[in-house]
């Protein structure tokens, strides 16, 4: 541990009045997501209402711009993520930032210039819409959540502003004292979160120093309006970002709505239930890797192929099952490099959080997606620590046969579920 840590640690160790218990502004009901874990509640705003779509207009640009960044740190490899679980971590952090700091999240994260209290009610209008997704045939379950260790004060102000745009809660759990048991209480809330799809989030020596944790989870199963058949899925070859050809197992229809932009050909293939699509995003022929559309030809591509705007094709798609965890989902770099880089220096301004916020010591995300013939299995979740202070014709057929891109949104606001670039269906 370096000595500017070690000091901050130390403070906030030795700091008083900082039982969670005594959080200023939480809620006297507990609601433990396990028994070992004391949580509490700030107090949630009935916000006017608000349109939820901007926000989801930011987090696709959010998305776009952080799969850009990501890709030039792993070309060549799959990669996944949910903009949305990692734009609610984020989003919870910038709840709590002040002055220079939040002005550069706000920028990376395209949240809508409004005041305060519109920004919240925003929020609180697109976790609303998140929360009106499932259906026969598709469950979406989205969840928030700030971890705090008892020797840290949280500002009433700040949980009641995350209880209303997110959900969130605050949770107790021993981050100095016993870091194993916290990590474990919060992996094991990320696991019940995504139905057992991501385990390890965080380790105890990622959140040993750190007074926060702020996490987010997305866990989607839906099924395909109409499912492929299995007896058309049929092996083909593919051939990757860098000229190798696999072997992939194709999923194989017609019927599906097309449209194209630029070069750009997307295809949608819709949910039961009408309330989300998957766009399989196939880039002009001769692309370099990781190329992405911008978010005009992207808008332009989802709202056409949405509404047949290109009329139907056949579709041969592979079968993939992605994951990304570990180092691979450190997104401290990606984040600098996008312009949040102060977030993670002692100019870090959080005390909106809590006047004993320092900065962020890591941003954290796993997902995992399966296409397959039935529909989609796919689940996310992000966690942010931080520091103590001083601490995707008829006569046509469409076959995504080299690197493309698969987009699953929400109809209706244009929520980016998740996205991800797909190198090689061969590998995971």
């Amino acid at each position: 541990m370096d000595m500017r840590r070690w000091i901050r640690t130390s403070f906030a160790v030795a700091a008083a009045g900082c039982a969670v218990a005594a959080i200023a502004g939480c809620g006297s009901t507990p609601t433990p997501a396990a028994p070992a874990v004391l949580m509490a509640r700030g107090v949630a705003a009935a916000e006017p209402a608000a349109d939820p779509r901007p926000f989801a207009a930011a987090d696709t640009a959010f998305g776009l711009d952080v799969l850009r960044a990501w890709c030039a740190e792993y070309p060549g490899q799959n990669l996944v993520f949910s903009p949305s679980t990692l734009a609610s971590a984020l989003g919870m952090a910038y709840l709590g930032a002040r002055g220079s700091t939040a002005s550069a999240m706000a920028a990376v994260l395209h949240l809508p210039a409004d005041d305060a209290a519109a920004l919240v009610a925003g929020l609180q209008a697109r976790s609303n819409a998140l929360g009106k997704l499932d259906g026969p045939g598709v469950t979406v379950a989205a969840s928030n959540q700030v971890w705090a260790d008892p020797t840290v004060t949280t500002l009433g102000a700040y949980l009641n502003s995350v209880a209303t745009g997110y959900g969130a809660g605050v949770a107790k759990v021993p981050f100095s004292s016993d870091p194993a048991e916290a990590a474990q209480d919060i992996n094991s809330a990320i696991a019940t979160a995504t139905r057992g799809h991501i385990t390890n989030l965080v380790s105890p020596d990622m959140v040993a120093q750190v007074g926060w944790v702020l996490t987010s989870a997305l866990y989607l199963d839906a099924n395909w309006t109409t499912p492929f058949d299995p007896a058309m899925t049929q092996t083909g070859s593919f051939t990757t970002a860098s000229g190798q050809s696999v072997t992939a197992s194709y999923l194989n229809g017609d019927g599906f709505s097309y449209a194209t932009a630029d070069g750009w050909t997307g295809v949608a293939l819709p949910y039961a239930g009408g309330n989300l699509t998957m766009t399989a995003l196939l880039p002009p022929s001769g692309s370099a890797s990781c190329a992405l559309p911008s978010q005009a030809q992207l808008a332009a591509i989802t709202a056409e192929s949405d509404s047949s705007g290109s009329g139907t094709a056949a579709l041969s798609l592979p079968k993939v099952n992605l994951s990304v965890t570990g180092a691979q989902g450190d997104m401290r770099q990606v984040l600098t490099d996008l312009g949040m880089g102060q977030a993670f220096t002692e100019a870090a301004d959080f005390t909106g959080l809590s006047p004993q916020a320092g900065d962020l010591a890591f941003v954290q995300q796993a997902a995992t997606l399966t296409v397959a013939e039935k529909g989609t299995i796919a689940a996310a979740a992000a966690a942010i620590g931080v520091l103590p202070a001083a601490a995707r014709v008829g006569g046509r057929t469409i076959t995504f046969d080299r690197p493309y891109l698969m987009l699953v949104t929400a109809k209706a606001t244009g929520e980016p579920l998740f996205l991800a670039e797909v190198d090689n269906p061969a590998a995971g």
